[in-house]
């Protein structure tokens, strides 16, 4: 690419320093357009429909319409979209849930002043860009078990403060029933208890804090 004809960019994200401060990163490269700025999932596919970029930067977690959501609706539209997903987010079942979507590269966003630049060209150029700790974090885990959803719901109320017996409540299911979920729940993540296995589900990104049932 070179100045004449330089890649354009989206960026959605819903807090707006964020995007003011990739804003300034980006205006010094001769290289690179900031063509558009987008607060939420809806916008961001609007915004993509109308400009085209050749790169998009996708929060996670937005209003309306979350990052994973609206990288399936641009790909679905236009499977050559090359996007990188930013975030503050490093569970390794989040990173996978975005390149399975579609995501070419995965960016903390506390590494963005560094790493921002040199991932929207290699997105440009065709080249993916998963840094090294979410690579590995995703290697470790590869061949793990898999939460069910049911047993999802379980470890969610039980991060919530529910008993067994509220949840079982809740999911009008038997409390030894819930008993055997958070077993199962433990054995796969490895957990030595509820609050261990609430932990670890939250670091790899299979509990968002606060979602609630």
């Amino acid at each position: 690419m070179t100045a004449v004809n330089p890649i354009r960019v989206l960026v959605a994200d819903d807090h707006p320093l964020l995007r003011e401060g990739i804003a300034a990163v980006l205006a010094g490269q001769a290289d690179i357009d900031l063509v558009g700025e987008a607060s939420d999932g809806r916008e961001a596919l609007e915004c993509f429909r109308h400009l085209r970029p050749d790169v998009t930067l996708m929060d996670l977690q937005m209003p309306h319409m979350n990052g994973i959501d609206s990288i399936l609706a641009i790909r679905g539209e236009c499977p050559d979209a090359r996007i990188a997903i930013l975030t503050t987010y490093r569970g390794d079942v989040r990173a996978l849930h975005a390149i399975q979507a579609g995501a070419q590269a995965y960016l903390l966003k506390s590494t963005l002043r560094k790493e921002l630049v040199e991932t929207i060209r290699s997105l440009a150029a065709g080249r993916r860009h998963i840094p090294p700790e979410i690579a590995a974090d995703l290697a470790q885990h590869i061949g793990q078990q898999c939460l069910s959803p049911r047993e999802v719901e379980v470890l969610q109320a039980a991060a919530l403060g529910y008993s067994n017996r509220d949840i079982a409540l809740q999911l009008r299911i038997t409390e030894d029933t819930v008993k055997g979920h958070m077993r199962l729940i433990m054995d796969k993540l490895g957990a030595n208890n509820r609050t261990h296995a609430v932990a670890i589900a939250v670091q790899r990104g299979v509990l968002e804090i606060g979602t609630p049932l």
